[in-house]
């Protein structure tokens, strides 16, 4: 009888335990601590080998875009946004109307509202993907500098920070801190965007004062 407690002791800790470490190894990887990590050279050779898809993406994102906003989306996989904000400037007051959403389904009426205050529709949605993809990349905003992002690693993120001219002698200092960008060429930069945990600055650099 004892034999028979004792086993069913060792069956029930051995199920906590893996148990336990199941629910460890899935908050680390909702931490992204197993995604791989990139330096300044990887986003450089990344640049090179797909100049002309990210120069793709950019002219159709400019090109669906609607003058009076600013639109930041990320895609996470083929059914999700990550991000999805919409920033308009009312052309009456001037003052500017933030929409701000994380993780929407992309089949979904709430995506289908933001999509068609765009004039956009779900095959908008696919094309950009499609470009998105062919760039290897999984996010874009239509600011200035026009930003695109690379890829997540843990909390933190990489993006490709492009200008259509050289950037100003007045802004290297900015561009090329040392910390979070890193100067590539005359028009673009690379930016390493730390989270809420994690390194904040962009691997491989120190800062410096």
């Amino acid at each position: 009888m004892f034999k028979k407690i004792l086993k069913w002791v060792f069956i029930i800790a051995g199920i906590g335990f893996l148990s336990f470490v199941g629910y460890v190894i899935a908050v680390l990887y909702a931490f992204g601590v197993f995604d791989r990590d990139y330096n300044r050279q990887d986003l450089i050779e990344h640049y090179e080998s797909r100049t002309a898809e990210i120069k793709n993406l950019k002219a159709y994102y400019e090109s669906i875009v609607p003058a009076n906003k600013t639109v930041k989306i990320e895609f996470d996989g083929n059914r999700e946004l990550g991000i999805f904000h919409i920033l308009s400037k009312d052309s009456l007051t001037g003052k500017s109307i933030q929409n701000s959403n994380w993780d929407l389904k992309i089949k979904s009426p709430k995506v289908d509202s933001m999509i068609a205050s765009l004039g956009w529709s779900q095959e908008t949605l696919k094309t950009l993907k499609l470009k998105l993809d062919e760039a290897d990349c999984i996010s874009v905003t239509n600011s200035s500098p026009f930003n695109i992002g690379f890829q997540r690693s843990g909390m933190g993120m990489y993006f490709y920070n492009l200008f259509d001219q050289p950037i100003p002698d007045s802004l290297v200092a900015t561009y090329n801190d040392g910390y979070t960008y890193v100067l590539y060429t005359d028009r673009v930069v690379l930016e390493y965007g730390g989270g809420a945990v994690g390194p904040q600055c962009f691997p491989g650099l120190k800062y410096q004062n």
